[in-house]
């Protein structure tokens, strides 16, 4: 029997909402860096993981990527996804 697919959503504490899906891969969390450089643009890096302890293992390497990109500052947030069977 094929796994259910459904819609994983995302709500950040600024009201940002990211919608994943149809999926029927077992993920638990989101995270999102936004990075500000030196020139006053922001970029931002995002991902889903299976579990709070793998979408936190992200934030080992932020010290490295704000070198090597030069970041003048940035944030790093990781929230639960919420499932739905129908798209929100």
């Amino acid at each position: 029997m094929a796994k259910k697919r459904r819609y994983l959503t995302a709500t950040m504490p600024d009201g940002y909402v990211k919608t994943i899906g149809p999926t029927s891969a077992p993920l638990t969390h989101y995270w999102r860096i936004v990075a500000v450089l030196a020139n006053g643009r922001t970029e931002v890096f995002w991902g889903h993981a299976k579990s709070f302890r793998e979408a936190d293992g992200k934030r080992a390497a932020l010290g490295e990527a704000a070198r090597q990109r030069g970041w003048v500052r940035h944030s790093f947030e990781i929230v639960e996804l919420t499932a739905t069977d129908h798209q929100p």
